[in-house]
């Protein structure tokens, strides 16, 4: 058959009518399925809900088994972990032990302390010490001025210890000179003192501290450090200004914020101090240390030459002991003060603020006339008397 529109043969053509009838029967069949697909739905629905709870179910056991096995595998690798650390617990207590084992049988040994460091490294400890020791004293200029021998069978007279070119008096001088020159050669004797005992390595009865915090920035105060009661000097503990001034001092700054120490000895109580008198006491502190110092390195200074400030250092960096012995060093000291210093600090306070005879210091005068015959030359006997000569 032609197609009358493209004039070609085709198999088979519908009419219109054809075409509604085909079209009516299609959508019966789909209204069909479709009841019958509706129905279906209704009915897996319908079954669904009645395993809907277990299912649930069965999905919560799943998650909680998970759990379970994650849970499990943890305390596994816990249970590993637990038992290396015990192994290695076990492996510390038996190295403890053997330690222990070893540190006793050591202590059942003898061992003296002097024996421990060989003789040659002590001799060259010293021996270093000493060379330092020989250049502070240059560095500082520690010397004695003036004074004259004896001569002819007629005593001499002593010089003047001088550092750093200033004249340290002792006690019974020092209101001679003003505060200033005071004050200026009482800080290099600190520092000195301070040096020195760095180098000996030894600590001192009484510790010095300056207002400014840091080390020789400020004014030194002084007061007496942890110690034994021998020599009675441990309750000294509060601070005296170890300088001189026109003004009169207020008390310790650092005191006053400071609660107090409970002192050591029931029947000691300190009593409120002038300026003055608090120096003194700061000088008398200074006089022990260097008396210690020099007992330490076994020069043997007596009560009565404990003024002697520089003379006694002087004695001290010219010791044939010094630096054989120190605090930091084998062979060790006894901490300060043992019963073999035999020096009372109270002996020595009241020694210092009893205002001895000063020694008459020798200085230059104008030359006198030649018909002058006698000249009265005081000198200063080794227990404190004057001695007066003709000449």
């Amino acid at each position: 058959m032609d197609c009358k529109i493209c004039d070609m043969k085709q198999r088979q053509f519908y009419c219109e009518r054809c075409l509604k009838t085909h079209l009516r029967d299609f959508r019966l069949q789909t209204a069909h399925f479709a009841s019958d697909r509706d129905e279906q739905v209704s009915r897996a629905s319908k079954a669904l809900s009645g395993i809907g709870g277990a299912r649930a179910r069965r999905a919560d056991v799943a998650s909680m088994q998970r759990r379970v096995d994650e849970l499990m595998q943890g305390l596994t690798k816990l249970r590993k972990d637990n038992e290396r650390k015990r192994d290695r617990l076990r492996m510390l207590r038996e190295t403890i032990a053997t330690r222990r084992q070893t540190l006793s049988a050591a202590r059942l040994v003898p061992m003296p302390r002097e024996t421990q460091v060989p003789g040659s490294l002590t001799i060259s400890i010293a021996r270093a010490r000493a060379v330092l020791v020989q250049e502070l004293v240059e560095v500082f200029n520690v010397v004695e001025v003036g004074g004259r021998p004896p001569i002819g069978g007629k005593a001499g007279t002593k010089g003047e210890w001088t550092i750093g070119d200033l004249i340290l008096p002792v006690p019974g001088d020092i209101r001679r000179y003003p505060p200033d020159h005071i004050n200026a050669v009482i800080t290099h004797t600190v520092h000195f003192v301070g040096l020195l005992t760095f180098y000996l390595g030894i600590r001192l009865p009484f510790e010095i501290t300056w207002t400014g915090k840091k080390l020789g920035v400020g004014q030194p105060w002084i007061g007496a450090t942890r110690g034994s009661e021998s020599g009675g000097w441990a309750k000294w503990y509060k601070k005296h200004p170890l300088h001189l001034s026109s003004s009169i001092q207020p008390a310790d700054p650092s005191n006053a914020t400071k609660p107090s120490i409970p002192v050591t000895s029931e029947s000691y109580v300190e009593p409120a101090q002038e300026p003055q008198t608090s120096f003194t006491t700061a000088l008398a502190m200074l006089l022990y240390n260097v008396s210690y110092l020099a007992f330490t390195q076994n020069v043997d200074v007596p009560l009565n030459q404990a003024g002697d400030v520089l003379s006694n250092l002087w004695s001290v960096c010219c010791s044939s002991e010094l630096g054989r012995r120190s605090h930091e060093t084998q062979p060790f000291l006894p901490a300060p003060t043992p019963p073999t210093f035999a020096l009372d600090f109270n002996q020595l306070l009241q020694a210092t603020t009893a205002n001895p005879v000063s020694r008459a210091r020798t200085h230059k005068t104008r030359r006198r006339s030649s018909t002058k015959l006698k000249e009265r030359i005081p000198e200063v006997d080794e227990d404190g008397w004057d001695l007066v000569e003709d000449m």
